[in-house]
């Protein structure tokens, strides 16, 4: 079985940074992408950044300059660094990752951790 462990949230003031990671274990052949999505109270669960296995990445406008998406392939991993945050970069912050569980395997499934909340003061 495949989980994804998030840490690293938690209650920071506004231009402060905060750093998210989130590993992978179980029954895993390959990971393709790998990436953090966040849902605010009362609004959709949204992109934030996402990483491909080869190290592309793409980030929603609103982070783009301030926030850093990075993984590490041999310990299934992916972290997030979050500098310059703002009041409204609070929401409960989700690491995703497209998993083959077996080799076989037509192409990947999605997975997610259990949220970590991030929460900004101003």
């Amino acid at each position: 079985q495949v989980q994804l462990v998030e840490s690293g949230g938690g209650l920071v003031q506004a231009g402060g940074s905060l750093r998210l990671s989130c590993a992978a274990s179980g029954s895993i052949f390959s990971i393709n992408d790998m990436g953090w999505y966040r849902q605010a109270p009362g609004k959709q669960r949204e992109l934030v950044a996402r990483i491909t296995r080869d190290g592309s990445v793409n980030y929603a406008d609103s982070v783009k300059g301030r926030f850093t998406i990075s993984r590490d392939n041999a310990k299934n991993a992916v972290s997030l660094q979050m500098n310059s945050l703002k009041p409204e970069d609070t929401a409960v912050y989700y690491c995703n990752a497209a998993i083959r569980v077996n080799w076989f395997d037509p192409q990947p499934n999605d997975y997610w951790g259990q949220g970590t909340q991030v929460t900004v003061s101003s």
